[in-house]
């Protein structure tokens, strides 16, 4: 994990939840939200939020609980503020966590856990405020290669710097893949019913959208500034090429959904 991995500052907030969102993320906020809404908790704890894509898919599926939305960022929670008004919203590292013990029924992390410097640490303190008999979803995506956008989208900015290849895409969001290193984390920070589904999501992809997300709307972006900043829409229109088989056509997606219980 570099300095620049949890860069969500500037402009990247609000391309990420424009150009990002609807591809890559609203379709497991669904999914997250029917298995929430299965559970009926009263009291929920989204960790990483984000701009908010889940935090809305859980107040409209949860009408009736108590939801609080935490991420590290600030940038991204005035996005999520904007989009969800209803639920309490603070700054939070999910590693460090202001809330007492046992206090949530549920505690939701959707493809937040690849960003934790320390996963074991962070998955410890969503157990410690959970309630005897409470849930911890997250949400973690599958490898790389079950991402063909990502793929693409990964090898132009190494093709563009073949000496100095971008590693962000592989290294961190598609970078902790492995289930049994996943259940091997989960049971270290004290879990032992832990439960792991590999769900795929299909929907349809819009190759600028994407392009610009992944490339200007996520860490990657300065990955690809540190290299040269001046190269930044060069390699965004390259990509956008590079996935123009695949605009407005439907893609899959693949991600571990991990519940386990205190």
């Amino acid at each position: 994990m570099t300095s620049t991995d949890a860069a969500f500052a500037g402009s990247i907030p609000a391309i990420y939840d424009r150009d990002l969102g609807p591809w890559l993320f609203e379709g497991y906020a669904r999914e997250v939200a029917r298995r929430a809404k299965a559970l009926a908790p009263r009291r929920v704890l989204e960790t990483a939020a984000g701009t908010g894509i889940v935090t809305q898919a859980l107040a409209e599926a949860l009408p009736q609980a108590e939801i609080v939305a935490t991420d590290l960022n600030e940038a991204m929670l005035k996005v999520l503020q904007a989009r969800v008004a209803t639920v309490a919203a603070q700054a939070a590292d999910a590693q460090d966590l202001p809330f007492e013990d046992a206090s949530f029924d549920l505690v939701i992390c959707q493809f937040g856990v690849m960003f934790f410097p320390d996963r074991v640490k962070g998955n410890g303190e969503a157990r410690r405020v959970l309630r005897d008999g409470g849930r911890y979803i997250a949400a973690i995506w599958d490898s790389l290669d079950t991402a063909e956008p990502a793929v693409r989208i990964a090898r132009t900015a190494s093709d563009a710097f073949p000496d100095d290849p971008p590693s962000f895409l592989s290294r961190v969001p598609w970078g902790y893949s492995d289930k049994a290193r996943i259940e091997s984390d989960m049971r270290a920070a004290g879990f032992e019913s832990v439960k792991i589904e590999t769900v795929q999501v299909s929907g349809t992809l819009d190759a600028k959208a994407a392009a610009n997300g992944l490339c200007q709307g996520s860490p990657l972006r300065s990955e690809i500034e540190a290299r040269d900043a001046s190269r930044l829409q060069e390699i965004t229109d390259a990509a956008t090429r590079a996935l123009a088989d695949l605009d407005g056509k439907p893609t899959t997606l693949s991600a571990h959904i991990v519940t386990a219980t205190r």
